[in-house]
C-alpha cells in the first residue's frame, strides 16, 4: 500500500505541477470555467451519453458482472417518491478516451492559454448523472476499479484439444477471475465500500484507498503530447555492419542504382553474428532473416517458437508465405504466454489454415525458447541456419526491450536445434546436447557446474568471478549456490532488472556479491552470464533467467558465444553496465537500492546512451 501511496503522490505533488509548467494542464471539473464546463455538458450529451449503460441493483437486478480492469462509478439514488434508497452502477467506457480535451479556443486556465487542457472522463460522467438518473435524487459517486487474477487452471493431461480448452478458459478470466484488488476514491463511506467487498467476496486487505486518479497506466497519453524538450532524443535503429544494404548498379543505364538487403545465408556462411537490440534493427536481421528463408527457393524447412509476437506479425506471414510456397514449416506456438493466449489463437489458426504444422508443446512446460532452425539445400549438402535470441519475435517490443540474438551455421547448434525442436514436437527423449543448455534438461545442471568451477579456482588461489545479466534471480538453490561461491572467494557481479532475492554485501555470507538494476529508456530483457574459468572466459546468452520455472517447468534454450569479436562485444556490453553511473541502482545488504549519480566533476555515463554511441562507432 505504501508503494502505491507513493506513486500517486509523486503524481499529483511532482509530475502534475511539471506538467503545468509545459502548458499541460490535467484538471478537476470544479477547476473549470462557465464556458468550459458548458462545452463538457454539450459533449457529454453527444458523444458519452448515448455509450453509457446505468446497471441498478435491486431484488430483480443481480449485482452486475464487472470486467478486469474495468473503471466504474458506485452511484447512490434515492427515490423521492418512497426514500428508497439505491444503488447502481455505471462502467466508465474504455471505448472512448479517458482525458476529455478542450478545443483550442477553451484551453485556458486563470488567463493562460494552454498547450493542452481537459479533464478526467469519469468526472464529466458523474457530473451529468442526473442525465442517467431523471427523477431520482442523487446522494453521492464515487469511483472504483478492480483487478482480476489473471492465472487460469488448464488440466493439460485432461485436455481433448488444448486450443479449444484454453480459449474458453480465457473467455472466462475477463468477467470470472478471482477478484485480487479493489481500488476505490478516498472519498467512498465504509458502508458502501462494505458492501462492495461482500458482493466481491473480498478481504479489506485487498482494498487500496487513492487519493487521485485511479488507473495511472491512462497517463501514457500525455507521451503523445508535441512536447519533444521533455522525451528522449530520437533513435533510429542501425543496420549490423555485415547485413547493411547492398547497391546493385542498373546494367542499361550505369546512373541508375538501386538498394537491397545482402544474401543474409552468405553472410552467416562467413562468421556467427550477434545481434543488440534496439541498438540494431530487428527488422534488417532477425526479421530479415525469416523473411528471406520464406522466399529462398533453396530453403527446405523453417521451424520456430512463438512464445509473444505483434497483433500484425511480419514474422507469421512470412512463414504463412513460406508454406504458401512449399517449404515445410513448423511452429510451436505456446498458447500459455499470459495475457497473449488469445493473439497466440489467433495466430495458431491462421498457421494451420495456411497448411504450417503446428504445435503446442510438452504438456506441463511452457515453450519460453526463443529459436529458429533454418534448413537450406546448398549443392549437395545440407545446411543449417540457427537464431537464438533471448527476446521475443517481435518487432515492436524490438524496439523498447534490449535482446540479443546469434546468427550461425555451426553445425553443433543446428543439430541440437534439430534435437530440441524434435523434443518438443514429437516424443523424443533426447537428454543431451552438445553445446545447448537447455530447460529443463541440462541447464540447471550445467549452470552449478561452471559456478563450482569457479569455486574451485578460487579455493586454489586462482581467480573466481561470475558476471550473470537476467531479468529476475528468485531460484533458491542458484541463490545457495552463489552465497557458497561468495564465502569461497568468487567475485560476482549481478545486473538483475527486476526481482531479486538474493542480499549482497552480508559479512560471512555475500560480501563479494555486488547486485545493480539498470533503469532507462530501453527494458534490460536480455540474459548474458560470464564465468572467467581461469582465464580462458566462457560467455552464454539465452531465454532463461534464473528462476525456478525457467529452470524446471519451461523450455528454455541458451547458448554459448565463442567467436572471439562477439565475446569481445558481450564484455563491452558488461562492462558499459557495470561502470554505469547515472542508470545504475546499487542494491544493499537490506534489498534497498540507491541510485547512483556521477561523481561532481565526472562524465555521465548512462547505459543506453553509451550504448547507442558504441554501436554508432561500430557501424561508421
Amino acid at each position: 500500500m505504501e508503494k502505491i501511496a507513493l506513486q500517486h503522490e509523486t503524481f499529483e505533488q511532482d509530475l502534475r505541477p511539471q506538467l503545468q509548467e509545459h502548458g499541460v494542464y490535467l484538471l478537476n471539473h470544479s477547476d473549470l470555467t462557465k464556458e468550459q464546463k458548458f462545452y463538457l455538458k454539450d459533449y457529454f450529451e453527444h458523444r458519452i451519453f448515448p455509450v453509457l449503460t446505468p446497471l441498478s441493483v435491486d431484488p430483480a437486478h443481480p449485482f452486475p458482472r464487472m470486467s478486469n480492469l474495468s473503471l466504474n462509478l458506485a452511484v447512490r439514488v434515492v427515490n423521492p417518491e418512497n426514500g428508497n434508497q439505491r444503488f447502481a452502477r455505471v462502467k466508465v467506457p474504455g471505448s472512448l478516451p479517458r482525458f476529455i480535451e478542450m478545443p483550442e479556443q477553451l484551453r485556458i486556465y486563470k488567463g493562460e492559454s494552454c498547450l493542452w487542457l481537459g479533464v478526467p472522463l469519469e468526472q464529466v460522467i458523474a457530473e451529468n448523472l442526473d442525465s442517467l438518473f431523471p427523477g431520482m435524487t442523487l446522494v453521492g459517486h464515487h469511483a472504483f476499479r478492480i483487478t482480476r487474477d489473471a492465472d487460469f487452471p488448464v488440466l493439460e493431461e485432461e485436455a481433448d484439444d488444448l486450443l479449444i480448452a484454453i480459449e474458453q478458459e480465457i473467455n472466462k478470466r475477463r468477467l470470472e477471475g478471482f477478484v485480487c484488488r479493489l481500488e476505490v476514491e478516498h472519498s467512498m463511506p465504509q458502508d458502501l465500500l462494505d458492501g462492495l467487498m461482500r458482493e466481491l467476496q473480498m478481504n479489506e486487505d485487498r482494498v487500496y484507498t487513492i487519493d487521485g486518479l485511479l488507473n495511472l497506466k491512462d497517463l501514457f497519453f500525455f507521451g503523445s503530447l508535441p512536447l519533444p524538450e521533455l522525451k528522449e532524443e530520437p533513435w533510429s535503429w542501425l543496420t549490423p555492419y555485415r547485413l547493411r544494404p547492398v547497391l546493385d548498379v542498373d546494367n542499361e543505364d550505369k546512373n541508375t542504382y538501386s538498394e537491397h538487403a545482402p544474401n543474409i545465408f552468405d553472410a552467416i556462411r562467413q562468421n556467427d553474428i550477434l545481434i543488440h537490440h534496439p541498438y540494431e534493427s530487428f527488422t534488417a536481421s532477425v526479421q530479415e532473416f525469416i523473411t528471406q528463408a520464406a522466399d529462398d527457393p533453396e530453403v527446405l524447412t523453417i521451424k520456430i517458437t512463438l512464445y509473444r509476437t505483434s497483433g500484425d506479425s511480419p514474422i507469421v506471414k512470412a512463414l504463412i508465405r513460406a508454406a504458401e510456397n512449399r517449404k515445410q514449416v513448423v511452429a510451436l506456438v505456446e498458447l500459455k504466454a499470459r495475457f497473449d493466449e488469445a493473439n497466440n489463437i489467433e495466430w495458431a489458426k491462421r498457421l494451420e489454415d495456411a497448411g504450417v504444422h503446428v504445435v503446442y508443446g510438452i504438456v506441463g512446460l511452457k515453450t519460453h525458447t526463443k529459436t529458429t532452425l533454418v534448413v537450406r539445400q546448398e549443392g549437395d549438402e545440407i545446411r543449417r541456419y540457427v537464431h537464438i535470441g533471448t527476446g521475443n519475435y517481435n518487432p515492436k517490443t524490438s524496439k523498447l526491450y534490449t535482446d540479443l540474438g546469434l546468427l550461425s551455421c555451426q553445425e553443433d547448434l543446428g543439430a541440437d536445434l534439430t534435437d530440441l525442436f524434435n523434443f518438443l514436437t514429437g516424443y523424443s527423449r533426447q537428454k543431451a546436447y552438445r553445446k545447448l543448455l537447455v530447460a529443463p534438461l541440462t541447464l540447471r545442471d550445467r549452470m552449478e557446474a561452471l559456478i563450482h568451477r569457479e569455486m574451485e579456482n578460487a579455493g586454489s588461489g586462482k581467480t573466481g568471478k561470475i558476471i550473470a545479466k537476467m531479468n529476475s534471480l528468485v531460484d533458491g538453490k542458484m541463490i545457495k549456490l552463489l552465497y557458497q561461491a561468495s564465502q569461497a572467494g568468487v567475485e560476482i557481479d549481478l545486473i538483475i532488472r527486476g526481482i531479486c532475492c538474493l542480499r549482497p554485501g552480508i559479512p560471512g555470507l555475500s560480501e563479494n556479491i555486488r547486485v545493480i538494476s539498470v533503469i532507462g529508456r530501453f527494458l534490460e530483457h536480455s540474459r548474458i552470464f560470464y564465468f572467467h574459468n581461469n582465464g580462458k572466459p566462457e560467455y552464454f546468452m539465452g531465454s532463461a533467467d534464473w528462476m525456478t520455472r525457467n529452470l524446471d517447468r519451461r523450455v528454455e534454450a541458451v547458448t554459448p558465444v565463442e567467436a572471439p569479436k562477439l565475446v569481445e562485444e558481450l564484455q563491452d556490453i558488461l562492462d558499459i553496465m557495470l561502470a554505469d553511473n547515472r542508470q545504475a541502482w546499487d542494491m544493499d545488504s537490506e534489498g534497498v537500492f540507491t541510485q547512483r549519480r556521477p561523481a561532481k566533476g565526472e562524465a555521465e555515463r548512462g547505459t543506453h546512451k553509451m550504448l547507442m554511441e558504441y554501436y554508432t562507432k561500430r557501424v561508421r
